[in-house]
């Protein structure tokens, strides 16, 4: 019998975009009116050219989507997924600093998230 994935978690700094957001770019962000968006010092952020095809197709697919990163600064990573338009990808956003495991557990055991929570409690392994 073959499992299909049921959730599917990405971290942020080097897996959605280039950079460490904690050390690398500087809040708060903004969207220009030619689409570039900028951090606080006017530099220029870009994201892996994939991300949003791979993101819109595995949503589309209907697996669950999640964040999971250890990033300190949590107002700002929530911010550039929202000017990004990616925000809406993710029906799990676990951002704060500590060790993933509890991020994992966080979600399964305390988020009442109905049938999503239902769906994965039984297939998600610490």
């Amino acid at each position: 019998m073959e499992t299909r994935l049921k959730l599917i978690a990405f971290d942020l700094d080097y897996t959605l975009w280039p950079f460490r957001l904690d050390t690398d770019v500087v809040a708060p962000f903004q969207k220009r009116s030619n689409g570039n968006i900028v951090d606080s010092k006017g530099t220029k952020l870009n994201c892996y050219h994939e991300v949003p095809g791979i993101l819109k197709s595995l949503d589309e697919d209907g697996f669950i989507l999640a964040i999971v990163s250890r990033i300190a600064k949590t107002k700002a990573a929530r911010q550039l997924l929202e000017i990004i338009g990616w925000d809406s990808f993710f029906s799990f956003k676990e951002i704060y600093p500590g060790h993933k495991s509890l991020h994992f557990q966080r979600y399964v055991l305390f988020k009442d998230k109905g049938s999503v929570k239902n769906r994965l409690s039984r297939n998600v392994v610490f």
